[in-house]
């Protein structure tokens, strides 16, 4: 009474086996956020067709991008990419597109001081908004190109920031292409380490 037999059994292991496997998401999204005229879009931009268009456009609502990417293990996943308007009048539309977000890039300009104030402000919308637990963060600090007595954030400062709200951080520059592969590809890899990696040891 009560007994199975083994071939329900391994029916039953089976069927967890299928339902791990559906559960690995392959296709993480990352947004973009971050102050008007920082970059965003040009970071987007050189990351998914290595082009920058230097004449400014205003993003209205989102812009969506889609890029596969080969991790150190050779493990590949396909990115998307949401470039998200920073202006006043669009930071209401924002939680549309980063509400179900895996991942998400906040995006200062360092020669704009209150750009980088601006970080706490979508760190805790994010908070409140956004319910897919360890949400993973990145930190561009971009315009790195820019002259070294035109800049108003330091590396220290951003440095010490990331540390402190567990960001990964990278200066980037759309215009030069520094660390924007770098940043974006590193977010991915702690991606698949803490939702993908567990779920194939199980396996």
């Amino acid at each position: 009474m009560g007994c199975s037999s083994s071939s329900q059994k391994q029916k039953k292991q089976s069927n967890l086996k299928i339902a791990k496997k559906e559960t690995i998401k392959k296709e993480p999204k990352i947004v973009f956020l971050g102050d008007a005229h920082v970059g965003k879009s040009s970071i987007a931009q050189r990351y998914c067709s290595n082009t920058v268009d230097e004449n400014y456009e205003v993003t209205i609502g989102a812009v969506y991008h889609r890029k596969q990417v080969q991790l150190q293990n050779n493990y590949q996943l396909t990115l998307h990419l949401w470039d998200t308007g920073g202006e006043e009048r669009f930071k209401a539309m924002a939680p549309l597109y980063y509400r179900d977000a895996d991942a998400a890039i906040l995006v200062y300009d360092q020669t704009e001081a209150k750009t980088f104030d601006s970080i706490n402000f979508w760190l805790q919308e994010l908070d409140n908004k956004v319910k897919n637990e360890g949400l993973i963060l990145g930190l561009a600090g971009n315009k790195c190109d820019k002259p070294e007595e035109e800049k108003l954030v330091s590396r220290q400062q951003a440095e010490q920031f990331a540390k402190n709200n567990n960001l990964i951080f990278f200066e980037t520059s759309a215009i030069t292409d520094e660390g924007i592969s770098q940043l974006i590809n590193t977010v991915a890899e702690e991606y698949y380490n803490k939702k993908i990696k567990p779920l194939l040891t199980q396996q």
